[in-house]
């Protein structure tokens, strides 16, 4: 009886599929087939969980099947991820005029980042204070228990490392391994070995220009094949969206949100507030911030259902340039480095409302200008080299906490939540890092406002 229940939800999926192929059939715009995706996606995730309850074999079993489509398209995407980061950055540099319009670019971009993550880290611990969140008043079943156990392990890692060692853990060895992503620091290592490239290149223009133009048109032919195959994939996003949705909302733990309500409640209402204060920071600039929320909004769709900073580089550079008006360059490297440094939700908010609830039970307290200063100060230090994938923020909470001196086990109590909080923090982290690009964008004199003010610009993505 399961298979056939297996086989009737499968042939659900596919027939929502159909109705996806169709829509594009009929040429409706990507954004809305996006959120069509998206809505079939959280209705179809509902009724399965109702249908058949979280833990069911039937339900283990679908989400499985649904994997081949929601997981497949993020290994699509992460495929592209380091050729895209190493050709676009060598790309952006080789085609500047001067040297020191590097230094300008990546300089904004870096500060805006970890300047707001520093804000981020603000507003985390407001929040947590304004909700007297405490880490005493959860409840640690087995599964936390185990989760403790393993961070604590994690920071042995960690702690065995100097801050020097971490350092040198961005500076690419083995630009060949980096390239596979086997380090949680390996798309930064990429960044760094694409910019050295680049610098390499500019300087071969004044000793040997043949030289350095041959090598120019072999990237930019192969940054064209690349962004050929980020179209490909592009167009799988309704229905990655569909398969990625339909898994998480059948798959969360309802029980455990409600649990720990007042957490999640708490984590989103920081969220919400850091994202206002990135409008309001749009808006300082002279930009209208409900033009840039409605351009952005797709790409933020995606990084909330995906979880995945990384995976969501190519959607990112693609709604800077073509919707934003973002200078190509800088929308290369504003979504590379906001995959890997600065992120607002998981190295900014996650790790200080953590700190927040654990410093009492240490006899710390939260309050303190002390406490707060230290803090924000090893949070911003910290933000550098955060993975940009599932998982990222506990890495940047076992940094922080250890920096800290207070125990990282305490962490492992949120664990039945990790995955819906982590949704939300992604999606900041991306819009994070292309409000730094529009903004850096925005103070080089590079940003095209004809095609950040034409409301159909979105829509060029239609054609995906």
């Amino acid at each position: 009886m399961d298979t056939i229940y297996l086989l009737i939800n499968i042939a659900v999926m596919l027939g929502i599929i159909s109705v996806l192929i169709y829509m594009q059939k009929k040429h409706v715009s990507f954004s809305k087939r996006v959120f069509t995706g998206l809505g079939l996606g959280i209705v179809l995730g509902a009724i399965l969980q109702w249908a058949y309850g979280s833990g069911s074999e039937v339900l283990s079993q679908t989400t499985d099947w649904y994997s081949i489509v929601g997981r497949g398209y993020i290994n699509f995407l992460m495929m592209i991820v380091v050729p895209l980061v190493m050709v676009s950055i060598i790309q952006s540099i080789i085609n500047l005029q001067k040297t020191a319009e590097l230094g300008k670019m990546s300089g904004w971009i870096i500060g805006i980042l970890i300047s707001t993550t520093m804000v981020a880290a603000l507003v985390g611990i407001l929040t947590a204070t304004v909700f007297d969140l405490s880490a005493e008043q959860i409840e640690a079943g087995q599964a936390e228990s185990d989760r403790g156990l393993m961070l604590e392990d994690r920071l042995v890692d960690v702690e065995n490392q100097s801050t020097p060692q971490k350092i040198l853990n961005f500076i690419p060895s083995n630009i060949f391994l980096d390239m596979t992503g086997q380090r949680s620091t390996s798309v930064i290592a990429v960044v760094i070995f694409s910019i050295i490239v680049g610098i390499a290149v500019l300087g071969l223009r004044r000793k040997n220009p043949e030289q350095a133009e041959m090598f120019t048109k072999m990237v930019n032919a192969v940054y064209a094949v690349v962004m050929r195959i980020v179209t490909l994939v592009l167009r799988l996003t309704p229905y990655g969206i569909l398969a990625l949705m339909a898994n998480t909302v059948a798959s969360t733990d309802f029980a455990g949100i409600l649990e720990l309500g007042k957490f999640v409640l708490a984590s989103y209402v920081a969220l919400g507030i850091m994202f206002i204060l990135h409008l309001i920071l749009v808006g300082v600039f002279g930009l209208n911030p409900l033009t840039y929320l409605k351009k952005v909004i797709p790409v933020l769709g995606f990084a909330f259902t995906s979880r995945s900073s990384a995976g969501t580089i190519p959607l990112n550079i693609a709604a800077q340039k073509n919707s934003l008006g973002v200078d190509q360059g800088v929308a290369n490297m504003s979504a590379s480095f906001g995959a890997t440094m600065g992120q607002n939700g998981c190295a900014g908010i996650y790790p200080a409302m953590l700190a927040v609830m654990i410093a009492p039970s240490v006899g710390i307290n939260p309050l303190d200008p002390g406490f707060i200063l230290q803090l924000v100060l090893i949070i911003g230090i910290s933000s550098f080299g955060i993975a940009g994938v599932g998982g990222g923020a506990t890495f940047a909470a076992l940094i922080v906490l250890s920096s800290m001196n207070m125990p990282v086990a305490l962490a492992g109590l949120l664990i039945s939540i990790e995955a819906f909080i982590d949704m939300g923090r992604t999606a900041l982290n991306v819009n994070g890092s292309m409000v730094s690009g529009t903004l850096t964008s925005r103070i080089l004199g590079k940003l095209n406002l004809k095609t950040f003010n034409d409301k159909t610009a979105i829509e060029e993505t239609s054609s995906l």
